[in-house]
């Protein structure tokens, strides 16, 4: 019988397929190795940091790169022929070759339209550089995940450079957020409720100047000193154990200036708004507890109208909207001063009949301050009739405040008078009787 080894070691075939199976686990073990090391020096070298959509700086991010490649582009088209990519990626320009687009809207009051696009990275892998390092940026969409707060497919963006540059991240923040704030900077942004969280209402508007709005002699002052003193005495508050928070409530007629006033008196303190509507469908007590709860830093919270969504002498079945609303009142009395309710708040309610408001609502606590803003007084429409039209027509003034004297009128309707006859104020005086008419039929 021939010797088994030594035939596999005679046969040719044999070994020719030895030597290829060896060759081939040579080259397998060689992959391997290759990729644990890749994997290694990844480990080792790279460095990522990762920033989900429901994070602040999400948006803050995407739009510091959105900036950062519309200055490249600019500069590009701007007709210099020797801007070389060296000089675009010096300047950290972020040159996607996929990008999304961001539309922002706006609908003006005579019916023109205006429309801005940004480009955002759009989903994948870009790189750009910045402070001497070349970054790569990787923004992905999991589509199998939702983010609860917005419904929005979740998604990420992952910054990753080599790990001796990782203080590099935290600049990238810092600048992300600086330049976010510089775009509303002067400016008030009106947010409103979204589901469990709090989002802009449209574009930020320009801050309204406190003494374009004008109320009664010293209660401006009055309201505004109040508020200063309470933003600044938190530790005051904190060392005695009192919540920190504080609710006005503004009160009188239509038309008397009480949402204008908030809106002058958050730009005068550099604060944003909180719109909250309690009759919005679908809102319930948890919600409003949480949506108080996280609102914005510096903000103030604005409850509209009080009395339409809580009047314990009107049937529910008479407003359709109420019935839309699940909050009941104990759940807005506990949202405003109840055990789980949050500190640091600044809360402003309106009502044209405070008359019809459950004291519950209005006790201190609840409602530390309250301002009634009437009609205009002589003191009102003499100062409104010179912000129009200026100081030195003070005689016009006192002329045109005793044509009123024994009248009804509301500073808005004032106002709206004194636009329609904006260039002359000898032509808002002489149309007086129209004034005083449309004041009449108003009533």
């Amino acid at each position: 019988m021939v010797d088994l080894s030594t035939f596999l070691a005679d046969n040719p075939l044999f070994s020719a397929g030895f030597g290829l199976i060896g060759v081939g686990a040579g080259l397998a073990v060689l992959r391997q190795s290759a990729r644990r090391g890749a994997d290694l020096m990844k480990r080792q070298l790279l460095v990522s940091i990762e920033i989900p959509s429901h994070d602040k700086s999400y948006q803050w991010v995407l739009g510091w790169l959105s900036r950062r490649g519309a200055d490249a582009i600019r500069a590009v088209d701007s007709g210099n022929k020797d801007i070389t990519w060296v000089r675009r990626r010096i300047a950290g320009a972020v040159l996607p070759r996929h990008v999304a687009v961001q539309t922002s809207y706006k609908q003006h009051d005579n019916g023109s339209v205006s429309t801005a696009f940004t480009m955002v990275p759009g989903q994948g892998k870009h790189i750009f550089f910045y402070q001497g390092i070349f970054i790569q940026v990787d923004r992905q969409r999991n589509a199998k995940m939702i983010d609860i707060q917005s419904a929005a497919p979740f998604e990420t963006v992952t910054l990753t450079t080599l790990s001796r540059d990782r203080a590099v991240f935290t600049d990238i923040l810092q600048e992300a957020r600086e330049y976010a704030l510089s775009q509303n900077e002067g400016r008030t942004v009106l947010y409103t409720s979204f589901g469990p969280e709090w989002r802009p209402f449209g574009l930020p508007r320009k801050r309204r100047l406190l003494d374009s709005v004008i109320l009664d002699q010293g209660v401006s002052a009055g309201i505004v000193e109040d508020v200063k003193d309470f933003i600044s005495n938190g530790k005051w508050y904190d060392e005695r154990g009192i919540p920190y928070r504080r609710g006005y409530l503004l009160h009188g007629p239509p038309g008397s200036g009480k949402t204008s006033f908030i809106q002058a008196l958050a730009g005068d303190l550099g604060y944003n708004i909180c719109i909250l509507n309690l009759s919005e469908r679908g809102l319930t007590d948890d919600r409003l507890n949480h949506l108080l709860t996280v609102a914005p830093e510096r903000s103030l919270v604005l409850l509209e109208d009080i009395d339409a969504a809580f009047n314990r002498n009107r049937q529910q079945s008479d407003n359709a909207a109420y019935q839309q609303s699940m909050v009941t009142f104990s759940g807005l009395l506990n949202a405003l001063d109840g055990v789980a309710s949050s500190d640091e708040r600044i809360i402003f309610m309106t009502t044209n009949h405070i008359e019809r408001l459950d004291p519950a609502l209005v006790r201190p606590g609840r409602v530390d301050v309250k301002v009634y803003l009437g009609n205009a007084t002589k003191y009102q429409i003499c100062k409104m009739f010179t912000r129009f039209y200026g100081a030195e027509n003070e005689k016009l003034a006192e002329t045109f405040a005793e044509k009123l004297q024994g009248h009804t009128v509301s500073t808005a309707q004032l106002q709206g008078h004194f636009v329609a006859h904006k260039k002359d104020a000898a032509s808002a005086i002489d149309n007086v009787a129209s004034l005083i008419e449309m004041c009449q039929g108003n009533k």
